[in-house]
């Protein structure tokens, strides 16, 4: 592998823009369930790892349903990763999603509230536009179609209900340590 990719590669996973405009697809998806809502950052980093890790979300979805869709995905996905996430307590993370929350805030592309202890995060009207753009984009087009197929199979579970499944068909997650990356 050349110097060259390996710095774009490192550019990307280090390029907030595109981690915000994979949330924002994602919460899109969920603008028209219930009140349009994620219940809990956690929730929506396990519905991201899905994104994220799409051999993992092929399995889920072999897992869950008799006939499985086929799960969007170009070639060199089954081989590489988009940005890594790490082995937490609750399932995969990214310590950076509250930054990207806040960032998403600060541009007023989301609302984010806390209800008991669990925060909240939606889509504002101008979020919904730009999500639109976005999901509009032919770049965007793989990961638009992946993230319809994420919210319908796991939108609506809660978000514990869909760490057990996680972890139920990538149990290789339950022995990680804590901190250490998950890999393909």
């Amino acid at each position: 592998m050349s110097l060259r990719i390996v710095e774009s590669a490192v550019a990307a996973e280090q390029a907030d823009a595109l981690h915000e405009a994979r949330l924002l697809l994602l919460l899109q998806q969920q603008a028209d369930k219930g009140d349009g809502t994620v219940n809990g950052i956690t929730k929506l980093a396990k519905m991201d790892f899905l994104l994220r890790y799409p051999l993992y979300f092929e399995r889920l979805l072999r897992a869950r349903y008799k006939r499985p869709p086929a799960v969007v995905m170009q070639p060199y996905e089954r081989d590489t990763v988009e940005s890594r996430m790490i082995r937490f307590r609750y399932g995969p993370w990214d310590r950076r999603y509250r930054r990207w929350i806040g960032l998403l805030v600060a541009k007023g592309l989301v609302d984010s509230f806390v209800s008991g202890r669990t925060v909240h995060v939606r889509l504002t009207d101008r979020g919904k536009q730009v999500a639109g753009s976005i999901a509009q984009q032919a770049d965007f087009a793989d990961l638009n179609a992946r993230t319809e197929q994420v919210s319908k199979a796991v939108g609506t579970m809660s978000g514990s209900a869909l760490k057990d499944l996680i972890y139920r068909v990538v149990p290789e997650l339950t022995g990680m340590n804590w901190g250490e990356e998950i890999q393909l």
